[in-house]
């Protein structure tokens, strides 16, 4: 009894997730007008005059960090996480 319960609940909770979506899509929600790049809207070098959106004073950030450092802190970090999870897989 429990087992089918928790199917309906499923079922139900499926279902409102579509709608919602589905509502959300019909109603054009979270879109900017004069703005429709489709899919790719999130890409902002897409974005025609997209400097005018930014603060002109955090537009030309210059990060005293030497790219490569980055590069490599990030290829460090999930190479690590990689082993974490190589290990935690054999536990």
């Amino acid at each position: 009894m429990k087992s089918k319960s928790k199917n309906i609940l499923l079922k139900a909770v499926v279902s409102l997730i579509l709608l919602l979506c589905a509502y959300i899509m019909f109603r054009g929600l979270g879109l900017v007008p004069g703005l429709d790049f489709g899919a790719g809207a999130y890409y902002y070098a897409d974005i025609p005059d997209f400097e005018k959106y930014m603060d002109s004073a955090h537009a030309a950030y210059d990060n005293a960090t030497s790219t490569w450092l980055c590069i490599s802190l990030f290829l460090l970090w999930g190479w690590l996480m990689w082993r974490l999870w190589l290990f935690v897989d054999k536990k």
